[in-house]
């Protein structure tokens, strides 16, 4: 009897932890996606931020920045 609740337990073990990985996977790519959209505002960032170039040139890289990741 005692075998057969150990091996109960073992078996309820293994579906819990089947059941955990969805949710590590959709943790995963949470962290990711907020990475990606870190390093896309990132590029935004550091052309609005710049001072080698003027006010209507950084306008026109910023709207040719976000047109182009559009269809890319």
């Amino acid at each position: 009897m005692k075998t057969l609740g150990n091996l109960l337990v073992i078996f309820l073990v293994i579906i819990g932890m089947l059941a955990l990985i969805p949710l590590a996977a959709m943790g995963v790519s949470i962290v990711f996606s907020i990475f990606y959209l870190a390093i896309w505002f990132l590029s935004f960032w550091i052309i609005a931020t710049s001072d080698e170039t003027t006010d209507f040139e950084k306008i026109a890289w910023l709207l040719a920045m976000f047109c182009l990741s559009w269809f890319a």
